[in-house]
């Protein structure tokens, strides 16, 4: 008997990282480069909802004391606490709040994927195809972008809805993500009225 093969068409958005205590300017850990890519991302989001696609916020969270965050940043935390669940500063800026039907997922680690329950819920909605943008370009941007590749999916990154602290920063990583077969487009292309019909990853291999 021949199993029919189910087809991961389904595009989503991930919005990463974009929370008070990375974008706001007074913010404890924030994200030099965050602000300027807010209204960006605000033209994504509303294209997503207005076709009624898929849109995952993916944030950071860690407990009060420390005890799940990096090894590598726990000194500066304990001094400093950022992320910390139901505080202002964990939530998603306001001009990005989740409305009702979109999903939050809360990592405690650079990658989107690691040890949460992302890929299960892609799989669910049949997402084969993501796209990518928020903060930021090195850390958690690179490791979902990469991880999304090596469970694979097909991967599209909005470069100019994504943050850096500085600009070489970001094209050192939009180098890397090219050459792993990253699309790595700007919103001016999302904008375009065929995108979604006829573009991007229907025409990869």
């Amino acid at each position: 008997m021949q199993h029919k093969k189910k087809t991961m068409k389904n595009k989503a958005l991930l919005i990463i990282d974009m929370q008070n205590d990375f974008v706001l300017p007074d913010a404890p850990q924030c994200v030099a480069g965050a602000v300027d890519v807010v209204n960006n991302i605000e033209k994504v989001l509303q294209i997503f909802r207005d076709k009624n696609l898929p849109v995952f916020h993916i944030i950071r969270e860690y407990r009060a004391d420390g005890s799940d965050i990096e090894h590598t940043r726990l000194k500066d935390f304990l001094q400093n606490p950022y992320c910390v669940p139901n505080t202002e500063g964990s939530k998603v800026i306001s001009e990005l709040t989740p409305l009702e039907g979109e999903y939050k997922i809360i990592k405690n680690r650079f990658s989107g994927f690691m040890q949460t329950e992302l890929d299960f819920m892609l799989r669910r909605l049949r997402v084969g195809k993501l796209i990518v943008c928020g903060i930021q370009y090195p850390n958690c941007i690179r490791a979902t972008v990469f991880d999304g590749i090596a469970l694979g999916y097909k991967v599209a990154l909005i470069t100019d809805a994504t943050g850096a602290k500085t600009k070489k920063i970001a094209e050192a990583n939009i180098f890397d993500m090219l050459n792993i077969g990253v699309n790595c487009l700007r919103v001016a292309e999302i904008l375009e009225e065929n995108f979604f019909d006829a573009y991007l990853f229907d025409t990869l291999s």
